[in-house]
């Protein structure tokens, strides 16, 4: 008989019969120092009610799409709770900010989801980009208008930007009171850039009766609101009253409109939504949505146009147009105040104060809208 090994283990032994399974024993393991229970997790007795309103509150002070993932990876308990509904509709607009360079079919689902938990947020964001980006335009309008409905300013604008240029339709679409109305719901809200395109249409009678005094004072309100932004905002520190002096450069340095009063504040921040919208054409295709169609010329819209000739092109230089007398106020003082300078004092029309001519209906009613 041959010698028996002796190993470590013994996984067989000949006294209890062929194949059957003996483990040996283990040896013990030799620790330099006792090893303390630990205690039961302090997570697990937060009940989940508690947990659910601590969540709500950090979903709707998230400052990136990172604050949120970060909780989801925190554990099992913590992720099932955040991707509750009642969590999900109070994420806030940062936290929902997707890239267009990130789009994917789980952002999408993502998106979905928080809709379907009740998020103005994500409606708006998805409608936007489902009507402009994806080309889904009645389901994309729908979703704008399910935030509309419940009073977010930004959906309220944006289809009356719709209706003033009759966007997924034809020129005939365009139903000027409309756009009127929702401007003004989403003026009474608060909406800046509603409040400066209710008060360009009344100056100029557009879509609604003439009255230049009452429009005036609506473009001193949406100075005002933009002023009362940037005194209640994180960058009190900086000095923003300074006396504006024209500066010839390509970069934005601060808020244009308030420049007539003095004032040389931060740019307002621009929605996630429209961010997006600018970054998609960027990504897929330069700074064109192609077939002929021109972008908003004011770098903080990013909409497309839908249609040929849809927006609204400047009588001056021809080069630059605009989705609404909001971004063309916008873009005039910020930029193109300057670059169309050199065009105007060679052009025989201009009036050097930047106006915009209106694609006409081909009746000879094309009009120029003075900017103010």
């Amino acid at each position: 008989m041959l010698p028996v090994r002796k190993t470590k283990r013994a996984f067989y032994s000949a006294d209890a019969g062929d194949g059957v399974f003996m483990p040996g024993k283990k040896r013990p393991r030799c620790l330099s120092s006792p090893v303390s229970k630990a205690g039961p997790d302090l997570l697990d007795t937060i009940p989940d009610d508690l947990l659910v309103s601590i969540l709500r509150r950090l979903a709707s002070t998230s400052r990136c799409p990172a604050d949120f993932i970060n909780v989801l990876m925190t554990c099992k308990r913590l992720k099932s709770l955040a991707t509750s509904p009642l969590v999900l509709s109070r994420l806030s607009r940062k936290a929902i900010a997707v890239k267009a360079q990130n789009w994917s079919e789980d952002a999408h689902r993502f998106l979905k989801r928080c809709v379907d938990a009740g998020s103005l947020e994500a409606c708006y964001t998805l409608g936007m980009i489902r009507f402009y980006c994806l080309q889904n335009r009645g389901n994309g309008a729908s979703l704008m208008a399910k935030a509309a409905i419940s009073s977010y300013a930004p959906a309220l604008y944006s289809l009356a930007v719709i209706q003033f240029n009759g966007s997924g339709g034809s020129k005939n679409d365009k139903d000027l009171r409309a756009g009127v109305a929702l401007c003004a719901r989403a003026a009474f809200l608060g909406h800046v850039d509603a409040l400066r395109e209710l008060g360009h249409c009344l100056q100029d009678g557009y879509g609604v009766p003439q009255n230049v005094s009452e429009g005036r004072r609506f473009l001193v309100q949406a100075n005002a609101r933009e002023l009362a932004a940037v005194l209640s905002s994180e960058n009190e520190a900086c000095s923003w009253l300074t006396l504006s002096q024209p500066q010839v450069t390509n970069q934005i340095r601060g808020c244009p409109l308030l420049s007539d009063f003095g004032c040389n504040v931060p740019a307002p921040e621009i929605h996630p939504a429209n961010r997006f919208l600018a970054d998609w054409f960027a990504v897929r295709g330069g700074d064109a949505p192609g077939d002929g169609l021109r972008l908003c010329s004011h770098g903080g819209c990013g909409r497309p146009e839908t249609r040929k000739h849809e927006f609204r092109r400047c009588s001056v230089c021809g080069v630059v147009n605009y989705c609404s007398r909001a971004c063309q106020a916008l873009d005039w003082k910020l930029r193109h105040k300057m670059d169309c300078a050199p065009v105007e004092q060679d052009a025989a029309g201009g009036d050097g104060e930047g106006n915009v001519q209106i694609e006409g209906n081909g009746n000879g009613d094309n009009v120029l809208v003075p900017m103010s």
